[in-house]
């Protein structure tokens, strides 16, 4: 039995690494690394250790942050997600990372090497 890992990062559409948006580059280095699930879902309102809430408001598409909060979810094996995360761990020194077994009831896919 495969033990499976959920590694859930949490970013702002506003956060950058090298002049790139930070989610779109953990998305390219988990997509070249070939780990077998990743989304990015962005949040309609949130708010973090700072204070300052973030919120889509739908009333007024104008006023529409920039900054809105993304959750960004990868999940693979546990030796893929440490792999990955030695990867990236630098890129997010400040940013809420949580990681949790979890139990796959149907896979679509089976993990590298399996």
């Amino acid at each position: 039995m495969t033990a499976w890992k959920q590694l859930t990062i949490y970013v702002s559409e506003s956060d950058y690494w090298q002049h790139q948006p930070l989610h779109q580059v953990l998305f390219g280095i988990a997509r070249q690394q070939g780990l077998t699930g990743v989304t990015i879902m962005r949040a309609i309102s949130g708010y973090g250790k700072h204070g300052i809430s973030r919120t889509l408001n739908e009333l007024d598409p104008s006023s529409e942050s920039s900054a809105l909060p993304l959750l960004i979810t990868v999940i693979d094996s546990e030796t893929v997600i440490t792999e990955f995360f030695s990867l990236v761990k630098d890129m997010l020194k400040d940013k809420f990372v949580t990681c949790q077994s979890i139990e796959v009831l149907s896979p679509l896919v089976t993990l590298q090497g399996q």
